[in-house]
């Protein structure tokens, strides 16, 4: 048996594919395939079986395109109500390929058809290898409880629970997991940056798996929730149909800087990709700046929507091919095109450029001290509660997308998230909704701490053991 992890940095996804005699099985596919084809292709195996441990709400899933491609049967937790032909499994399923062993757990609670497998390599033990688990046991984290339509969040804790001890627990401490996501996926929220760990590793440390009973539990799980993406659910309900083929989405068509100039404050929205520098350096007024080099699709999911009809500012085509897979990832597909040229183009038909403010964590010092600066902080509420600096107004990034701040909007304010990223979207938003005196803080709130500038903090309302 071979095993190979697929990790999706932008997403912080983790899928998988399992091969014995030449016959592969892939867990929870990116919606991009031809990896785990090419990947297939070169141990000279075919993919016949495709599982997915839950209807993912973070992104698309390449299952339906996987399965036409390659003819798999693709396997699904029985509750999903899938719409695709899939075989629906319970406890107890299990598929055998020569002298591999894939069970099927059912293991309810960050969402009602979730699944783990357990996978036994019989050639080297007769127990249990690893488990992948989904969302439901993260490293460091377990899957957050509230993306069903059909239970509350504290009903679906209480299945989590039961699931975690009465099943997951239940393997040996030297069974490896493998979940689904690592550290920055929006599916958690205490997760460690491995890519895997064991169970006795998280059995020890943990902070979910240390709460002392059920009641408790659900309190601390559903306490604090981080916002959830008004996305998730439309990504889960494209998930429970199945995607279209990344072939069916239209070309990219250019779009002459006139024809932009027309088109913005419109239906269509300038989606600026380049570095926030570059941004910062000249763009076109009224675009939104998500650098490719964050988590891109999650925050242009955020902030934009999937119903967004973004057309792509860039420096090269490869930027633009690469913004237009990763959108696609997420399930923001009706991309209306690119400007002709980018930036420079839009310089050379007459249209004037913007320009963005940038800051030392040093001048912000300076600037706290005059009474008509304001400082604002983009970052997560936890973020928030451990450290934040005096006076500083708080709003999160997701909550700015929608709701201005209140100032004046010819106020001076000063936006920090943790390292520059976040803030560079916020100030670009900021910007398109009529704030002219906007200045981002490099660095962020990491470079405010290296330079031992002070800090206050506040306790949680309801403090999370960690």
């Amino acid at each position: 048996m071979t095993f190979q992890q697929f990790y999706l940095g932008c997403l912080a996804h983790a899928s998988y594919m399992l091969v014995e005699e030449g016959e592969a099985i892939v867990i929870d596919p990116q919606r991009d395939v031809d990896i785990y084809i090419d990947a297939a292709a070169a141990r000279s195996a075919k993919i016949r079986h495709i599982f997915e441990t839950h209807l993912h709400a973070d992104f698309v899933s390449g299952h339906k395109e996987l399965a036409a491609r390659t003819g798999a049967a693709i396997y699904v937790g029985a509750r999903a109500n899938a719409l695709f032909p899939h075989v629906g499994v319970r406890d107890g399923f299990e598929l055998q390929i020569a002298r591999m062993r894939l069970q099927v757990l059912e293991t309810p609670g960050h969402t009602p058809e979730s699944i783990c497998l357990v996978v036994t390599d019989e050639a080297k033990s007769p127990k249990p290898w690893a488990v992948l688990t989904g969302d439901t046991l993260f490293i460091g984290d377990v899957g957050r409880p509230d993306l069903s339509k059909t239970h509350t969040p504290a009903e679906l804790a209480g299945m989590l629970y039961d699931s975690l001890h009465a099943k997951v627990l239940k393997l040996a401490d030297d069974v490896l997991v493998y979940p689904a996501h690592g550290a920055g996926s929006f599916c958690g929220r205490n997760m460690r940056p491995e890519r895997s760990s064991t169970i006795g590793i998280e059995r020890l440390s943990n902070y979910a798996l240390q709460i002392p009973n059920r009641q408790e539990f659900i309190r601390q799980l559903t306490t604090n929730l981080p916002p959830r993406p008004e996305y998730f659910f439309q990504d889960a309900e494209l998930n429970r149909q199945g995607a279209v083929t990344l072939s069916e989405l239209p070309e990219l068509r250019p779009i002459p800087a006139e024809e932009l100039a027309s088109e913005l404050g419109k239906a269509a929205s300038a989606l600026d990709v380049r570095a926030g520098d570059r941004f910062a350096a000249g763009h076109v007024p009224g675009s939104v700046n998500i650098a490719l080099s964050g988590q891109f699709a999650s925050w242009a999911g955020i902030v934009l929507g999937l119903s967004s009809r973004p057309i792509l500012i860039a420096d090269t085509p490869e930027q633009i091919a690469e913004a237009r897979i990763r959108l696609a990832r997420v399930g923001v597909e009706d991309v209306c095109g690119y400007l002709q040229g980018g930036v420079e183009g839009w310089r050379q038909a007459g249209f004037p450029l913007a320009e963005l403010r940038q800051i030392s964590v040093q001048t912000l010092s300076e600037w706290q001290q005059r009474p008509e600066v304001c400082t604002l902080d983009v970052r997560h509420k936890p973020e928030w509660q451990a450290g934040h600096l005096r006076n500083a107004l708080w709003i999160p990034l997701d909550k700015l997308a929608v709701t201005s701040p209140p100032v004046d909007r010819d106020a001076l304010i000063a936006v920090h998230c943790k390292s520059g990223y976040r803030s560079m979207i916020a100030c670009s938003l900021l910007r398109r909704a009529g704030f002219h005196n906007v200045a981002n803080v490099t660095g962020g709130f990491d470079a405010w701490q290296r330079a031992q500038f002070p800090i206050l903090t506040e306790q949680p309302e309801q403090p999370v053991t960690a």
